[in-house]
């Protein structure tokens, strides 16, 4: 489904969006929540596919603990060529090392799957610019979009203040303070941070951070997070920000 049809499924959670006072409580949700929100993982082939298998459930419980959409708090892990790729508008894709070309058929069906309304987060695990995943990912993007390169999204982009008003973008490290995307038209389907979010996002079995985020520390950890929900509702719909929902809240931290 595109944004706009999961948008509508979703809209009744967000009418009653509260704010957590702590980052990582988890949200408790009854049994009967229909779940709407599902952070779907791409598999690949070579490479490191997977390098932080514990960090979506954290990211998960804020979600739901700040913004009252209801998701499944474990990720979905898919293959480009999955028969129900397109009943989540959410891909993420991370690594550390370079990985094997697409095939053909997964390129077209990436192509198609960000052009009617599906949105994909790519997530650098290493931070080396020019070098493993970050050199496979602008290889395979040019192939899925020839001649549309990668731009530093604005500081006032969609992304940046669908929820958060975001001053950083945080992560495990600060290889880069700013984010790139790829845009077909007005809308941004690809959002790429080299920072490492899901470092930051992921906790132990026994709920202690897996890594340090440096060079800020514990701030730079709250804006990964802070920008993992923003993405999320970016991927909904593409026009979050100007839903009334919201202005109040963000009237109100225009202000302090």
């Amino acid at each position: 489904m595109n944004r706009r049809k999961f948008i509508r499924i979703a809209s009744q959670a967000l009418l009653g969006a509260t704010l957590a006072p702590t980052l990582g409580r988890a949200a408790q949700p009854s049994d009967n929540r229909r779940l709407q929100f599902v952070f779907a993982q791409v598999k690949y082939r070579g490479g490191e596919w997977n390098p932080h298998p514990l960090a979506v459930t954290p990211l998960m419980e804020e979600l739901m603990v700040r913004t009252s959409v209801e998701a499944d708090p474990a990720r979905r892990e898919v293959n480009l060529t999955d028969r129900d790729l397109f009943n989540t508008p959410f891909l993420y894709l991370t690594g550390k090392y370079e990985f094997e070309p697409f095939s053909s058929d997964e390129i077209e069906i990436l192509r198609r799957f960000l052009s009617y309304g599906g949105f994909m987060l790519i997530d650098d695990a290493l931070g080396q610019q020019g070098y493993g995943f970050d050199k496979a990912v602008r290889r395979e993007m040019q192939r899925v979009f020839p001649g549309n390169e990668f731009k530093r999204l604005p500081a006032g982009h969609a992304a940046l203040r669908s929820y958060y008003l975001m001053r950083g973008i945080g992560g495990v490290r600060m290889v880069s303070p700013t984010l790139e995307g790829i845009g077909i038209g007005n809308s941004t389907p690809v959002i790429y941070c080299q920072n490492d979010l899901g470092g930051a996002w992921e906790r132990d079995q026994v709920g202690k951070w897996t890594n340090a985020c440096t060079p800020g520390g514990e701030p730079q950890r709250r804006d990964a997070f802070h920008l993992g929900i923003n993405l999320i509702l970016y991927a909904m719909t593409e026009n979050y920000k100007d839903d009334l929902i919201h202005v109040p809240f963000i009237r109100k931290r225009l202000t302090k």
